[in-house]
């Protein structure tokens, strides 16, 4: 129950850094703008996890082309919620560069079985162990 209410802490943090305008108060009585405001910071913070977990495992492609030992324990402790690097009110101008990204390989040789049978049965809707 404590690692799951943590997930939802560090998540909620990390959205309210990422977000911007306002520090997160709606400050329309529209249910329609509060509405599309909580939808687009969810929109960017995904997009910010989803970059950050890119990240990540190509730095993990990178250690293991080096020989590098990735044990899997310490990819489970390695969270997408980074925020060190992101410049909030920076200049991002990417369009002039013409560079295209790369397609998405998201398979990594890393071998995470281990953690799975470790795991603990998955909670019901009530939060039992099901």
């Amino acid at each position: 129950m404590t690692a799951a209410t943590n997930k939802v802490e560090s998540f909620n943090r990390f959205s309210q850094r990422v977000g911007f305008g306002n520090q997160g108060v709606l400050a329309d009585n529209d249910p329609i703008e509060q509405e599309k405001a909580m939808k687009f910071n969810a929109l960017l913070t995904n997009a910010v996890i989803f970059h950050n977990a890119l990240d990540i495992a190509e730095i993990v492609r990178q250690l293991l082309e080096e020989d590098w030992e990735i044990d899997p324990e310490d990819l489970a402790h390695i969270s997408p919620y980074l925020t060190e690097h992101i410049r909030r009110f920076g200049e991002y101008s990417t369009h002039e560069l013409g560079l295209q990204p790369e397609a998405y390989d998201p398979h990594l040789d890393v071998d995470f079985s281990p953690l799975r049978d470790d795991d603990p049965p998955a909670p019901d809707g009530y939060g039992q162990a099901a």
